[in-house]
């Protein structure tokens, strides 16, 4: 067997660092949005992640200068996905409301086959039209449905095709992903699914509505990761009526806008979080013990304060299967005990 797995292994291929040409990363939105490279936006439910990325594509389209950076590519081709709303009765007039210019809004049909990010339609589109960004919301609709977006080994295979699409196109691929519900911990804790998944885009920013703000149209938009330039000011807007205006940088980091430990004042222990997401995970079916942990590892939980919450909650750990499985005293033995749930947020 090892002379079999000699004989069909890729040869050895070298170079040194005198072999690359270096270049610079150029840039759609500095420093928030490279292009050719991924970029996370993240956001609770009903925040405006998803008017944000739409009115974008509006100004993208339109060529504006770019917020408070006195930049203009001039009007380019966006490729849109969403698969929450419909394009005729939803995406298209909200669109249209924004002021985009329809003609340079594209969309790739999925009436025969539901897109994922490794899918070549992705590629061909982007080749195909020129675009120079891509639009994908939300993250968990687009993993495929074949992937448990929680599972680090299933998400970075899948991821990295988007990013090699990426690379080899120029294109600015942005994902819009929902954020889970621990609060208290740190911006880049709050994104559902695998810590893989930001790891992974080169920067993320936070959509959430300002602490302490009385006007309800005010939202912020905070850098929490940036892995090709310094991050930058966060930005204060308004969403009124589906439409989007910018008003001015304000002082105000991601993990403040977001209520992590340490920005302000902290509203739970880690083992009330603990607590509240094994709750919200077993609620859903039982899981192995090493999944449950792996989850909570994510959260920026330990596996001792994990034991602790779990002490206190009506969850039993039974063997199954060659391995522990945690469930909630309620669910029967046998009953799917080693299924794997998919968590939404």
């Amino acid at each position: 067997m090892a002379e079999n797995y000699n004989l069909i292994r890729a040869p050895l291929e070298m170079y040194t660092a005198a072999d690359v040409e270096p270049k610079e990363v150029k840039w759609l939105w500095y420093p928030y949005i490279p292009f050719g490279k991924v970029t996370l936006i993240q956001g609770d439910s009903g925040d405006g992640k998803s008017t944000f990325a739409l009115n974008l594509a509006a100004f993208l389209t339109r060529g504006d200068t770019l917020p408070f950076t006195g930049v203009s590519h001039g009007p380019m081709r966006v490729i849109y996905l969403n698969a929450e709303d419909d394009a005729d009765d939803t995406v298209v007039p909200r669109f249209m409301k924004a002021n985009g210019e329809r003609s340079r809004l594209f969309f790739i049909s999925e009436e025969k086959q539901r897109l994922n990010f490794s899918d070549d339609r992705i590629r061909e589109a982007i080749v195909s039209t020129g675009a120079k960004a891509c639009i994908l919301d939300p993250l968990a609709s687009y993993l495929g449905a074949d992937v448990s977006m929680n599972l680090a080994n299933e998400v970075r295979p899948r991821f990295e095709s988007l990013i090699e699409v990426a690379r080899e196109t120029g294109c600015a691929i942005i994902v819009v992903i929902h954020m889970n519900k621990a609060e208290g911990m740190n911006a880049k804790y709050r994104a559902s699914g695998s810590g893989d998944i930001v790891a992974a885009a080169r920067s993320v920013v936070v959509i959430g509505r300002p602490r302490d703000d009385e006007d309800p149209d005010h939202r912020v938009m905070a850098h929490s990761k940036s892995n090709l330039a310094p991050l930058g000011l966060s930005i204060l807007f308004s969403v009124s009526d589906g439409v989007v205006e910018f008003i001015d940088t304000v002082d105000i980091t991601a993990d403040q806008l977001v209520g992590a430990y340490g920005a302000t004042k902290a509203r739970e222990t880690k083992q009330a979080v603990a607590r509240r997401e094994l709750l919200d995970i077993l609620s859903r079916g039982p899981l192995p013990q090493k999944e449950v942990m792996a989850r909570m590892s994510e959260l920026g939980i330990s596996q001792r304060t994990c034991e602790l919450a779990k002490g206190t909650l009506p969850i039993e750990s039974v063997r199954e299967g060659g391995c522990f499985v945690w469930r909630l005293a309620s669910w029967p033995k046998g009953n799917n005990a080693t299924m794997q749930v998919d968590i939404p947020f």
